[in-house]
């Protein structure tokens, strides 16, 4: 801890890394480092310099005060006591609600007036000023911001989030070591660390984990008792109640998603628009350039407007086009070899050796559909990085659904092998779940120890020698800067890691939901799983990967509308696993049994229809508190307004006496 600014703690929360270099007999300092020093100080923020193995960091803290007023330069506009959002003056700060940890903004918010603070220092001087860097001058000029300059010299190698190691420590007491508490998660103090996107998704994680354990109680239940003849009844009596399960759950989760946007102040709830708060200003230029000759042809500017919306339109419609086409014609034959020739080989070491293939190969066709993927995106007209995103997910999303199911498919449908289908279940949920996690948390670890090494040694051979690198490498944040980012693995200028996050739990939900009739076990298997992915991915953020960038999200986005269509697709392959199961014989007649598996799959699709009207997506609190909100708002506007208007009327009054004060003194003068 620094000091307090405003009640608050300050603390280091961004670094800058700048290289580090030994100055020779008769050579000046680094003068580009004690100008970017002193002007980050004359901006009001807190600076540290740091000596690493390889190279020198600058720690910088902003008081309360310095916070206040960038976020008063950047307009940011927060929720106020009488529930309006408006924008932020430090001079009327109290007026302003708190975050749920009691400070004035979140991290995304500090984050950003960071940033505007730092990329906000600018050169001053009218003759510009020269900067020396390896006997190598550069001039900068008039009004040009010092930090972009350097880090377009390549200077300046990096600006990234510190983390608070107070905080950190009481996360990792509280939330990741903590395994007491299963589901139960310090989600305000995850959202005050990590910004709402973060936590929003441990949030899912929480309720999808808890609401897991009914399925998993009743899929044992079926595994572990013997139901005779009842059987064949008792499977579409779980089938019924796990449909019901999942549509119930994302109603319930959407409940919640509410009520933290309300405690989060994330965003206006219930607001249509809502969704144009953080939309790029880029994607409206040519529309501005249009509203500006709107008064000299009204018809063309119209016409000019549709042209434009539906060519935007045609474009996304093509590139998706392009990647269902490419799922068809590539990698579906690819999947479907795979799946006939594992179902045809008898040895279980070939089978060893293709599924071995089988990966290698299919983590070339992921990389180059993720960047096909991204490289279409950039052609669209998106509103905003969200909408892009979006975008990016429903196209790679496609791509692992085929990798991910079809072989599945292959066994249960077509080839109609059950007993293989169960092999290949277990497959994918242990070994699969379990490689795939190790490798996700081991990379990390190993691609910091080998930096950390390699750092290590280049100390030791520049000192000729010496044996004090573990001695020397005490930084922390050198130790931070080392660490891997929390990345995606396809378009990390769109998305983050949560990518990956939600994509293995996207495929976890459709592998136990779409042939749950065929493996009823699976859904304990996915509760385990997820209780461990809780406490493995808290660990990874909070002592494996660098402090991720916030990124403000009202909602998990285009992954609640995946989760649905999953449940739609489920109704369907479990009744085509019952029809397997009551026809054995394969004549696939329409008997009593067949006719009821087709009925209850309509109804099913009709109930789903119905409970996501019946559940409300808003808690009735929610909205009583908008509600009043919204009246008090607008009590305090007619108030005001009142008090403007008999202001004004006074003032015309007053105007209107001394005018006639003025005429009689004008006439008794003139007689």
């Amino acid at each position: 801890m620094i000091g307090h600014g405003g009640g608050e703690r300050t603390a280091f929360e961004i670094g800058v890394v700048v290289p580090r270099r030994g100055l020779k007999k008769g050579e000046e300092g680094n003068d580009w480092v004690e100008v970017l020093v002193d002007e980050f100080r004359k901006a009001g923020l807190i600076v540290d310099r740091v000596i690493g193995c390889q190279e020198e960091f600058l720690k910088l803290a902003a008081p309360l005060e310095t916070l206040g007023r960038a976020a008063a330069e950047l307009q940011l506009k927060k929720r106020t006591h009488i529930g309006m959002d408006l924008l932020f003056e430090w001079n009327q700060a109290e007026a302003f609600v708190r975050q749920p940890d009691g400070s004035l903004f979140s991290w995304c918010e500090r984050f950003q007036c960071y940033l505007h603070i730092i990329y906000g220092v600018v050169n001053k001087h009218e003759s510009g000023s020269t900067l020396r860097y390896d006997c190598k001058e550069f001039h900068g000029k008039l009004g040009e911001s010092l930090l972009q300059k350097l880090v377009s010299k390549g200077i300046v190698k990096e600006v990234f989030p510190l983390h608070d190691e107070l905080k950190r420590k009481q996360l990792l007491r509280n939330w990741a070591l903590n395994f007491w508490d299963f589901t139960r998660q310090p989600l305000d103090q995850i959202y005050s660390y990590f910004g709402s996107k973060i936590a929003t998704y441990f949030a899912f994680l929480g309720l999808y984990t808890r609401w897991s354990l009914f399925p998993a109680v009743f899929g044992l239940t079926l595994q572990l008792f013997d139901f005779g003849s009842l059987q064949l009844l008792v499977l579409p009596v779980f089938f019924i109640s796990i449909i019901l399960w999942a549509v119930l759950f994302l109603q319930f989760w959407k409940r919640k998603n509410c009520s933290l946007l309300v405690r989060w102040q994330t965003s206006t709830v219930g607001d249509p628009g809502y969704k144009y708060l953080e939309t790029d200003w880029s994607c409206f230029q040519s529309s501005v350039e249009l509203i500006k000759k709107w008064g000299c042809d009204k018809t063309n500017v119209k016409e000019r407007f549709r042209r434009e919306e539906w060519f935007g339109r045609l474009m996304r419609f093509r590139n998706d086009a392009i990647i269902i086409l490419s799922i068809i014609c590539l990698q579906l034959p690819f999947e479907l070899a795979y799946a006939h020739l594992y179902e045809v080989i008898r040895s279980d070491l070939m089978k060893f050796g293709l599924t071995a293939l089988y990966l290698i190969a299919i983590q070339y066709f992921n990389k180059i559909g993720g960047k096909i993927s991204v490289n279409l995106i950039k052609c669209e007209k998106n509103e905003s990085t969200e909408y892009r995103a979006d975008s990016l997910i429903y196209k790679v999303f496609g791509l692992f659904f085929m990798q991910s199911y079809i072989g599945i498919f292959y066994h249960a449908l077509l080839h109609r092998n059950l007993s293989t289908l169960r092999q290949v279940l277990i497959q994918r949920l242990i070994v699969s779940q379990l490689l795939a996690n190790l490798m996700e948390h081991s990379l990390p670890y190993l691609k910091y120890s080998y930096k950390k090494y390699r750092a290590v040694r280049k100390k030791r051979k520049r000192e000729k020698g010496s044996h004090t690198g573990k001695a020397q490498f005490i930084n922390r944040v050198e130790k931070e800067y080392l660490k891997p980012a929390y990345s995606a693995s396809v378009g990390e200028e769109l998305e983050d890691g949560l990518f990956d996050d939600f994509l293995v739990l996207a495929l976890q939900f459709g592998m136990i939901m779409m042939f749950a009739c065929a493996f009823p076990p699976a859904f304990a298997f996915a509760a385990l799983n997820n209780i461990t992915e809780i406490r493995i991915d808290s660990l990874k953020l909070l002592a494996m990967l660098k402090r991720p960038i916030p990124r403000a999200a009202a909602t998990i986005g285009a992954w609640l509308n995946i989760f649905q269509f999953l449940i739609v697709v489920s109704i369907c392959t479990n009744c085509a696993i019952l029809v397997c199961f009551y026809d054995r014989e394969g004549k696939w007649k329409i008997e009593p049994g067949l006719a009821a598996i087709l009925i209850m799959e309509h109804i099913l699709l009709l109930i789903k229809s119905v409970f996501s009207r019946i559940v409300p997506e808003e808690p009735d609190w929610v909205k009583a508190d908008r509600m009043m909100n919204a009246t008090q708002a607008r009590d305090v506007c007619s108030k005001q307004l009142l008090r403007n208007i008999s202001g004004n009327e006074k003032v015309f009054s007053r105007a209107e006496m001394t005018g006639g004060a003025m005429g009689q003194f004008d006439e008794k003068k003139s007689s």
